[in-house]
């Protein structure tokens, strides 16, 4: 029996335990993060799963998997398909798959920590309609089996200082109040680990990848905040910079913190806030309202010096990333060289930078079939040698104290086949037409995703991701409310209309399930664009500079426009990461960077 059968084995005992008919396992923590700490990974140690979205449950005879079409792939490669069942959504959803599923009369289990109350909702509804029943535990029973649990992070929190960000934690808090003052609401709680971060320009080491700490905030119509944070977290100098305004808490008092607003009127995010909160909230008297977090679009529009961090960070990020690329033309072909052996050397270009704080997310580098899995993660079972013939693809990012980084190239070890260059020049025909794509304000997302597609959908083909997502400032890789995506792929939500200031990755892809895999991804800027006429409509900037592979381009299929696109591109690239690059490398770069034919 194997390690993740063991566990699935100790936990339907537990809940046999703990009189349970199933228990529903999602991929995230109190906070609603995307990105958790070790200590909330559960998925991963009940399944074996790493993506970065799925869920699980678990029933006396049967479990299942839940997972996007991102990683149909690699949940097949990393989860038992004799103890689970993979269930694709949103085709399905979590509590569609229980209505039909659920033992009649059953009890669920579900752990109000880690669910928002829309999902409860239609949960209970789903189960309701086969007389069974959602319970909320008072302990996870996953916790009770996991004897080797980590603890959570005791990393200190660090400033980041008005330089960095441009504004000071008061000015935002003056913000947030008013914002309190425009809804009538007392106070906002505060759950997102970026917008606590944000607004009170502090970051921590919690989460891999994601510079937060593990805290809760409550900010008052005044500007004043409480923080809820491990007491061994706060140095003299954070005490410092937060202030008397910022009245400090342990993080365990923050549930109980809940209880105290009999007879306000309190904020809480219900996309963001877990149920729990909101059950607090209910049962101490509070009037409860449940408004989007204040923070989340004042963070996604950047000010200027959060725009210009970006630039010098993109700029260093995409030499290293060229120096690379650089690395593994030259010795790739001559064999020995696996997808393990090129994270680490990237590492290295990064490393050499002097100011790398930590990748933005964990390194995608998937050669030949790894590539047609977009969220690939190679481990130590899965490494694969990059042979002749195939695609290799890197999807990586850096986190520095300026910016936060995510860029993709793709290259050809060896000779690619014309179908790949085909495929290829459509990617890159899309991420062309989105990076010049001119549009009114009020345009969301959604609405330019088809700029991207379209050179695929003229031959039938089309690719199961988002075209693109908001990225922080040292912060979060992946960002909202903004996205270029359909409402119905994952991360979906209300549609956002597109603001000036908000950076977003353009990264359209193709995949052939079992051969190979492409992607092209810049970061980009939205940004004014004015007329001569006195119109004022919205564009983008490009702010990621590293070389696109120009052998596996099929120069014939590009327009003028887009070859003039192309070059200009290229042009800046050597302008913008040249003086990162010693003697040699600018040689290269400019023979990668030269006019297409």
């Amino acid at each position: 029996m194997s390690i993740h059968s063991t566990r699935l084995a100790a936990l339907r005992a537990q809940l046999a335990h703990d009189r349970l008919d199933g228990f529903v396992v999602p991929l995230t923590d109190e906070h609603m993060s995307e990105y958790v700490g070790a200590y909330a990974q559960r998925l991963a140690w009940l399944t074996g799963f790493q993506g970065s979205a799925g869920s699980a449950v678990v029933l006396t005879e049967s479990a299942a998997i839940f997972t996007d079409g991102r990683y149909t792939l690699q949940v097949r490669e990393q989860v038992s398909a004799d103890d689970w069942a993979y269930v694709a959504v949103p085709a399905t959803s979590i509590a569609a798959w229980l209505g039909e599923h659920a033992p009649a009369g059953g009890r669920i289990g579900y752990d109000p920590w880690l669910h928002t109350r829309g999902w409860i909702d239609e949960t209970r509804a789903a189960l309701a309609a086969r007389g069974a029943e959602l319970v909320a535990v008072e302990t996870n029973p996953i916790d009770a089996v996991w004897s080797e649990r980590p603890a959570p992070s005791d990393a200190p929190l660090v400033v980041q200082d008005e330089a960095r960000a441009g504004v000071g934690s008061a000015a935002k808090r003056a913000q947030i109040a008013d914002w309190l003052a425009a809804t009538k609401a007392d106070a906002v709680v505060l759950t997102a680990l970026d917008s606590i971060a944000w607004a009170l320009n502090v970051r921590g080491k919690d989460v891999a990848h994601t510079p937060v700490a593990l805290a809760y905030a409550i900010v008052d119509a005044d500007g004043t905040a409480d923080l809820f944070v491990a007491p061994e977290k706060v140095s003299d100098a954070v005490r410092q910079h937060l202030g008397n305004a910022i009245r400090l808490h342990p993080r365990s008092a923050f549930a109980d913190a809940l209880g105290r607003y009999a007879g306000k009127r309190i904020a809480a995010d219900p996309e963001r806030a877990v149920a729990a909160i909101f059950d607090r909230l209910d049962q101490g008297g509070a009037t409860v309202l449940a408004l989007r977090d204040p923070v989340v679009l004042a963070k996604a529009v950047k000010n200027r010096v959060e725009i210009d961090g970006h630039r010098a960070a993109s700029a260093r990020d995409g030499a290293a990333l060229a120096k690379f690329l650089r690395w593994v033309e030259a010795e790739a072909p001559k064999g020995g060289l696996d997808e393990l052996a090129c994270v680490a050397k990237l590492q290295t270009f990064r490393e050499a930078t002097g100011v790398l704080l930590d990748t933005s997310f964990d390194t995608i580098s998937a050669t030949g079939a790894h590539g047609a899995s977009p969220h690939y993660h190679s481990t130590p079972e899965s490494n694969a040698p990059l042979e002749l013939g195939q695609l290799y693809l890197v999807d990586s990012g850096g986190q520095y104290a300026d910016g936060t980084t995510d860029l993709t190239r793709v290259l050809p070890i060896g000779e690619p086949t014309p179908e790949m260059c085909d495929r290829f020049t459509r990617v890159l025909q899309g991420h062309i037409a989105l990076a010049t794509a001119v549009f009114p304000h009020g345009t969301t997302g959604g609405q330019l995703d088809p700029f991207a597609r379209r050179p695929l959908w003229a031959v039938g083909l089309d690719y199961a991701h988002g075209t693109g997502h908001g990225v922080g400032a040292y912060l979060s890789v992946h960002e909202g409310p903004q996205r270029i995506a359909p409402p119905t792929y994952p991360g979906g939500g209300p549609a956002e209309p597109l603001r000036a200031g908000m950076i977003l990755s353009n990264e359209p892809g193709y995949y052939k399930a079992g051969e190979y895999g492409i992607r092209i991804e810049n970061l980009i800027l939205v940004e004014e664009r004015g007329f001569a006429e006195g119109a004022t409509m919205l564009g983008f900037e490009t702010l990621t500079f590293c070389p696109i592979e120009r052998s596996l381009i099929v120069t014939g299929m590009l327009s003028a426009a887009e070859r003039a696109w192309l070059d200009s591109y290229h042009a800046r690239v050597v302008a913008v990461i040249g003086d990162h690059l010693d003697a040699d490398e600018r040689a290269w770069l400019a023979a990668k960077c030269a006019p297409i034919a």
